[in-house]
Order: structure tokens, then sequence, then C-alpha cells
């Protein structure tokens, strides 16, 4: 694994990851790569069928409001003429 070496880090700053490491039960080590980990780490991906489902039960809608009859109708073939 690699290593970092941060200089010149004021004290303020210091003492603060120390007080937000200590907020989150974690050492100053491992807050620190967190703070990178989630700085430089893409957003999650948003999925549709989460998005619309949201988006259902936002507008209050149920399982019941969606159902739709299929239609069975065999297609017609494309006429090329």
């Amino acid at each position: 694994m690699s290593a970092v070496i941060i200089r010149n880090l004021p004290p303020a700053t210091h003492r603060a990851l120390k007080a937000r490491a200590a907020r989150h039960g974690r050492s100053t080590e491992a807050e620190i790569r967190e703070i990178l980990e989630d700085a430089v780490r893409p957003p999650e991906r948003a999925k549709l069928g989460s998005m619309l489902a949201e988006i259902g039960r936002r507008a209050g809608l149920q399982d019941d409001d969606l159902v739709f009859e299929r239609d069975r109708t065999p297609a017609e073939p494309i006429r090329f003429e």
C-alpha cells in the first residue's frame, strides 16, 4: 500500500482532523484516508429503475395503479411494397 506524507499542515487543520476522527470513532490516519477516498471516488451511478420507483413513491402511486392489459394480438408483418 502507498504512503503519503503531507508537509506544512497547519496545526489548526491537524487538530480539526483529529477532532473529526474522534467524532467518527477512527484514527486520524483512517479519517484522512476516508476523506481522500471520498474526494476521488466517483459518485455512485443512479440506477434507472430506482429513480423511476422513487418518482412513483413521491407521486403516491401503488402497484395496482400501474396494471395494464397486455395486447396479445399478433403483430402484422411489415410490407415492403
